[in-house]
């Protein structure tokens, strides 16, 4: 027999192609220089993430594809950052991970500040070679170590798989800090959309657990709650690469059986436990889904008395921030991000 009943995904997939269509354009207020990346990824074939599988998904060109391609026509400045990289296995979850540290030159023998590092991707695309970029950003223009993880991905390791290693990294590092050059009293967590959640989990979790804690959280663009509804969500329709059709398609992986109505790990947003948590940087962009859920993150971590700064640049889109070879508003991010956390470091060697 049939089921009478409506198919609410169905129902909202009807809905999300309705609203592409009659959305406003989405190149309107792109930088241009943003502009350059979003319609190079369309000339190197990439498609929108909805209309694909996961495996599709992360084998189809991504921005670092773009970025390459438009310094090859000399379209943008490569900088030479001096940050040697080295490649890691480390204990996550359920077996080992691969990770990337990161050292830039100059620093000292040992007692060097550290940043945990969780790649973008709504985790389901996203790996080391993604957000290379960023990754060496943070090293460089902070004077940090940093190790960046290749945590699991869904739909084949679902929800809390990622949120078990970073948990696990946050060990590792914290033990490892002094073998690797590194000051434990300075380390750090950042990420990007779900790398983001990710840094705010570890930072709630080393609270909760009286262990050792992170002295600053930079949160960019984090996914900070499930609710499609919000303002930024209704003007993100058609937007490029990451619309709402693509923050739907994420949260299907993730929870293939459907969301469940309660998720603390990802409705930051909500919690009423956030006191007690470091000094947190939230960095926006301001075509984007997740913008609205990150003002009000902000707003909440305020509330609590954590101590934040808010930035959001206009013009760019979600995962701008490691595309400075081409996007001046990601060098200004960059810069802005490493000027907080040098500060943050500095503060906790006067401790």
């Amino acid at each position: 027999m049939t089921d009478p009943r409506p198919d609410p995904d169905a129902a909202a997939d009807s809905i999300g192609r309705i609203a592409e269509l009659i959305g406003q354009d989405p190149a309107i207020g792109l930088d241009t220089d943003m502009k350059l990346v979003i319609d190079m990824l369309g000339q190197l074939g990439a498609r929108p993430l909805e209309q694909l599988s996961p495996d599709a998904a992360r084998s189809q060109p991504r921005a670092v594809d773009a970025i390459a391609a438009l310094m090859a026509q000399g379209g943008g400045t490569l900088s030479d950052d001096q940050v040697a990289d080295e490649a890691l296995s480390i204990p996550g979850g359920d077996g080992s991970l691969a990770a990337r540290l990161y050292r830039p030159a100059g620093l000292a023998e040992r007692l060097n500040p550290m940043v945990l590092y969780f790649h973008g991707g709504g985790f389901v695309t996203g790996d080391l070679d993604s957000h290379d970029a960023s990754a060496r950003a943070f090293a460089w223009r902070a004077g940090a170590i940093v190790l960046s993880l290749d945590y699991r991905l869904a739909p084949e390791h679902g929800f809390p798989a990622a949120h078990d290693d970073a948990w696990a990294a946050w060990g590792w590092l914290s033990g490892q800090a002094h073998r690797l050059g590194g000051d434990p009293r300075r380390i750090a967590v950042a990420g990007e959309d779900a790398g983001a959640n990710l840094a705010m989990h570890v930072a709630l979790k080393a609270r909760e657990t009286r262990g050792l804690r992170p002295v600053q959280q930079v949160l960019i663009h984090p996914i900070a709650d499930t609710d499609m509804g919000t303002p930024s969500y209704d003007e993100a329709l058609r937007t490029r690469p990451i619309g709402l059709p693509a923050m739907r398609w994420r949260f299907k992986q993730l929870f293939p059986e459907g969301m469940p109505e309660t998720v603390p790990a990802l409705q930051l947003v909500g919690r009423d436990d956030l006191a007690g948590l470091p000094p947190s940087l939230i960095v926006l962009a301001g075509i984007d889904p997740l913008r609205s859920e990150g003002e009000a993150l902000a707003s909440a971590l305020s509330a609590a008395g954590v101590a934040v700064t808010m930035l959001r640049y206009d013009g760019v889109t979600q995962g701008f921030f490691g595309m400075g070879g081409i996007v001046t508003k990601a060098l200004f991010a960059q810069a802005d991000v490493a000027d907080g956390l040098s500060k943050t470091f500095a503060a906790a060697l006067r401790r």
